[in-house]
């Protein structure tokens, strides 16, 4: 019941139009208060809760990372993000070696092939030549990956090795480059069953091909195992 100051002082609801405005008056008011308290509540209500049977999953806050605190925590999770880059790093330090690995695996397989495709041997010849370049095709997107993260790698070598590892680079690279188009269309060729074709530029592809998987290797014994930069 309401009081407005204007009853008979016994609880009695004022008499007349100015009474049930009155009632009307402080009923609207009363409303309003309590939509208000309501909505100031609501979002303290939910935010929180658990996700089970709340009906207001979305309405939770952002879990921290895990093992991070919430509250003053920023040196632990700098501490773990930390240590996450240290195992993505140590990832790509074993590319090296495996692209060293991938170019002498080339290099077995190609002359693999060449050995028989001289004895007539055809399809032992096919396998290792397209196994050759599945492998060639690995070293190319691992090279590309490590070099994409890590950058150039210094040559630490002084004297006499410095003009023979660039020799060794700068041709490597050059025919590295000029190779795939050649090992494209002598695959091709291949497999259309264009075999006379195919042995003319096989002529030039394997030796090119053979150049760039073993000074592959070369360059890196020379970078990271004779002459490693610290």
């Amino acid at each position: 019941m309401l009081f407005d100051g204007t009853g008979d002082g016994r609880g009695g609801a004022p008499n007349g139009k100015e009474g049930a405005d009155s009632r009307f008056l402080h009923a609207t008011i009363g409303d309003c208060r309590w939509w208000g308290a309501a909505v100031d509540s609501w979002p303290h209500r939910f935010i929180g809760r658990s996700a089970t049977g709340s009906g207001f999953e979305g309405h939770q806050r952002p879990p921290h990372a895990a093992g991070c605190q919430p509250d003053g925590g920023r040196n632990e999770c700098s501490a773990q993000e930390r240590k996450l880059s240290d195992r993505v790093t140590d990832y790509f330090s074993v590319l090296p070696h495996l692209n060293a690995v991938l170019n002498t695996s080339s290099f077995v397989l190609l002359s693999s092939g060449y050995f028989f495709i001289r004895r007539k041997n055809v399809k032992a010849h096919r396998n290792c030549q397209l196994t050759a370049l599945a492998t060639s095709t690995l070293f190319l997107i691992s090279y590309l990956t490590y070099h994409a993260h890590h950058g150039v790698t210094r040559f630490a070598g002084q004297g006499m090795a410095r003009p023979v590892y660039f020799t060794i680079l700068y041709t490597h690279t050059f025919l590295a480059a000029v190779i795939v188009p050649l090992v494209i269309i002598t695959v091709r060729r291949a497999m259309r069953g264009d075999f006379q074709r195919h042995k003319r530029i096989a002529r030039f592809t394997l030796p090119i091909w053979l150049y760039v998987s073993i000074t592959g290797v070369v360059v890196y014994v020379m970078l990271y195992h004779l002459y490693p930069s610290h």
